[in-house]
């Protein structure tokens, strides 16, 4: 028996080490040729390590998380017969533009003098298999680089990979080279992929309204610890309230949608905690708490999202809150919205309507220091002590500026939050 080294190959131009990332085999496991030793990632891709050689692992170098330089052995086999042999460097990419040769792993070294008779290699599951391609196929010894899916997908097909061209890193065979092999073979793409692949790349320059939503967003994330606390609330009653009006309104009046009654609620909430209808100044370290309720609401438009203002909220009942509300998305919506109209909010709503998730995690609007979201609305059993009924539930989903709001006054306003809410009839009392 002789001992076969295997080292880490150059896996990619200019790579001096790359990370372990996965095992594939342990000590005592018996590997066929071309059969997976483990995977290594460097800062561009995963690539996985075959094996150049069939026999047993007698040992494996380096943990999952260590660096392993290029070269370095990666894992020694105990192999049958075979001449020694010495290592090879990895050979430079070939002259000839039509079909340039893949960089590869370095022969494995033989470590111990072997029995002079070589047996056969063992027998792949594909073997006797006629290959597809056409044209010389690399040396032998010199092993394609390829994903595992890769291999899977040329194993079924027939295909030899030494006779398709890799333009990954370090020559890597990817789907793309297949896909091109197939079309070169036989002028279309065999049935085996189903689909012809699509390797347009659209590129669009971020500008404008996109770029300063690009900015706004990274520059709330960058300097608001944000804390974001769900809470699931029965909106049955408030519902049957607002259908209620709806049915009853008076000519003029506009049809209610959840949000008025939302914009209420939030009223009525800061004013008994005001630090939640402020903003941060965290560059001159200042609170600004505001008498007024602005109201942002998010806005999807054609050109982005855009949040108009409802100003003054807290002087509005609920039909001239859904007026206002109406008046200023559509501006918003079609361009015309003054800039007053977008800008001055001290709190802001996010709701996807009925697109929305069960739960989301809304990004402040900076400088203020809270967002409420919206969720969407389902009805779903809930229990009454007695027995489950069907209730109309929705989840709120606000977020906090952690750096002036503390956890507890949170969460005291979502449920104030959820209390007027799951009893519409509050919203209406004054004091």
């Amino acid at each position: 028996m002789a001992h076969f080294a295997i080292k880490l190959p150059d896996v990619g131009e200019g790579v001096a080490e790359a990370e372990l990332v996965e095992w594939h085999v342990k000590v005592g496991d018996i590997v066929r040729e071309d059969d997976l030793l483990a995977a290594v990632m460097t800062d561009k891709a995963t690539v996985e390590i075959p094996s150049s050689r069939a026999g047993k692992v007698i040992a494996i170098n380096g943990e999952v998380g260590e660096k392993i330089a290029v070269g370095s052995e990666l894992v020694r086999l105990e192999i049958e017969g075979g001449a020694t042999e010495k290592a090879e460097e990895p050979q430079p990419q070939a002259a000839e533009p039509t079909a340039p040769a893949a960089a590869v792993p370095e022969a494995p070294v033989l470590l111990q003098t072997p029995v002079p008779e070589k047996p056969a290699a063992p027998k792949r599951e594909n073997a006797g298999r006629p290959f597809t391609g056409a044209g010389p196929l690399r040396p032998e010894g010199e092993k394609p680089l390829a994903t595992p899916s890769v291999r899977l997908r040329a194993r079924d097909a027939g295909i030899d990979l030494r006779r398709v061209r890799g333009t990954g890193p370090a020559g890597r065979i990817t789907h793309e080279d297949l896909d091109a092999f197939f079309q070169m073979e036989s002028g279309a793409a065999p049935a085996l992929s189903g689909y012809a692949a699509d390797t347009s790349i659209n590129e669009i320059k971020v500008i404008g309204l996109r770029r300063k939503i690009a900015e706004r967003m990274a520059e709330a994330k960058r300097h608001i610890p944000h804390i974001t606390i769900v809470e699931e609330v029965d909106v049955t009653q408030l519902e049957e309230l607002r259908n209620g009006l709806n049915h009853e309104k008076k000519e003029g009046h506009p049809r209610l949608t959840l949000l008025p009654f939302i914009i209420r609620t939030i009223v009525k909430a800061v004013k008994e905690q005001p630090g939640l209808n402020a903003h941060f100044d965290d560059e001159a370290d200042i609170i600004r708490q505001f008498g007024g309720v602005h109201v942002g609401i998010a806005t999807q438009t054609p050109n982005g999202l855009i949040v108009p203002v409802v100003r003054h909220a807290e002087s509005m009942s609920v039909f001239a809150a859904a007026t206002e509300l109406s008046r200023v998305t559509e501006a918003a919506r079609n361009g015309t919205a003054k800039r007053e109209e977008l800008t001055g909010s001290t709190i802001t709503i996010t709701s996807l309507g009925p697109l929305g998730a069960i739960a989301t995690t809304p990004i402040i609007n900076r400088p203020e220091v809270a967002i409420v979201g919206i969720n969407k609305m389902a009805v779903r059993p809930m229990w009454d002590g007695t027995q489950f009924v069907p209730r109309k539930m929705m989840n709120l989903s606000c977020s906090f500026d952690h750096r002036v709001i503390d956890g507890w006054d949170a969460a005291v306003f979502v449920q104030k939050l959820k209390s007027l809410l799951e009893t519409p009839a509050m919203i209406f009392v004054e004091g």
